[in-house]
């Protein structure tokens, strides 16, 4: 009766592992184009964003696009809301291969690659020029230089989603200017360059995960952060503020990563469907966009935050100020991939 129960024991765990490990990047590139040996295929796709953002709904369209592709073959299952961790650390399992996909914003991508850095320099893209960028990074050179980049750390991009231009907000403090920003703690990333940008303004920076902001703002743990009115409002951190200007000091954006190694072993035609999806729900996603963003500014305004306009004047202060930091780490971001950057925009 013992040993029945040891290997039923053994049998209920073999189980557990063999649900566990169901696409975790087992495959070795053997198979043949369009072989999936008649099982269904599950991707875990983990990113941070709140129920109802701009990043969320081109993920749901993703997921859409994928399953009616294969005729149900791929089924993509949606971990949102940091429920499996930040982006930092949802990528690191992304990277060593025990979960097959991630959403990361561009500053958090910093951890893996810091030639990332390059999108978080302050005013380097121009909301007026974001076409151009995009065009850069979807089929010129910008896009294959960085799947070079992903492709050295065991990475493939699959969306370069919309994520926005951040903007200044404070729990206390009022926003009219620069000046304003002087001693407040500001929630950053861990990108050396959003450090930096801070402590150009006269800024603390304060590097909190993602999902421990909202306490920290309530808590009196910082006095601000710089987000995107969508991402801040559908995490509902307009609770916790009340001041806010449209500094766009930097854009963003949010990178939908597989891992290299799992998408090469996967039969061709699910690869083909995998990167078709995400171009289709990338133009949705984008298209999306610039609406949720706009009513996200004026759902602040109908909070009761007070949103300030900074007129040309003010925002060439931010650009005066901050604008050293764009030579501060010739080592981490090559003056080649920052002239790439701003001559996509021209």
């Amino acid at each position: 009766m013992k040993r029945n129960k040891t290997l039923v024991g053994l049998l209920a765990l073999l189980i557990i592992l063999s649900l566990t490990l169901v696409g975790c990047g087992s495959d070795k590139g053997d198979k043949k184009e369009g072989a999936t040996d008649g099982k269904k295929i599950t991707i875990r796709l983990a990113h941070p964003m709140a129920p109802g953002n701009n990043v969320t709904l081109g993920y749901e369209k993703f997921k859409e696009l994928v399953e009616k592709k294969s005729n149900g073959k791929v089924e993509i299952q949606l971990y949102g809301n940091t429920v499996l961790g930040s982006d930092r650390v949802t990528m690191e399992s992304v990277q060593k291969g025990t979960l097959e996909m991630a959403s990361s914003s561009s500053p958090n991508m910093a951890n893996f690659s810091p030639k990332f850095m390059v999108f978080d320099l302050p005013y380097i893209t121009q909301p007026e020029n974001q076409q151009k960028l995009y065009k850069a990074l979807d089929e010129g050179e910008l896009g294959k230089y960085f799947d070079k980049v992903s492709e050295e750390i065991g990475l493939k991009p699959i969306m370069w989603s919309e994520y926005g231009y951040r903007n200044f907000v404070a729990a206390k403090q009022e926003l009219n200017g620069a000046e304003d920003l002087k001693n407040l703690k500001l929630r950053t990333t861990d990108s050396p360059v959003e450090v930096a940008v801070a402590k150009a303004l006269g800024a603390n920076p304060t590097p909190i995960a993602w999902g421990e902001v909202y306490t920290a703002l309530q808590q009196g743990t910082i006095d601000g952060e710089g987000n995107t009115f969508g991402l801040l409002y559908s995490a509902k951190h307009h609770e916790a503020l009340k001041y806010a200007m449209d500094s766009e000091h930097n854009y963003s954006m949010h990178l939908l990563m597989i891992n290299k190694k799992y998408f090469d072993g996967l039969p061709k035609d699910i690869q083909d469907i995998l990167v078709e999806s995400g171009k289709e729900a990338l133009a949705y996603q984008r298209q999306v966009s610039a609406e949720l963003e706009e009513k996200a500014k004026q759902d602040f305004i109908n909070a009761g935050i007070k949103v300030h306009e900074l007129t040309p004047e003010e925002k060439a202060k931010f650009k005066e100020l901050t604008k050293g930091v764009w030579t501060m780490f010739p080592d981490k971001i090559p003056q080649e991939l920052i002239d790439m950057v701003v001559n996509a925009q021209k």
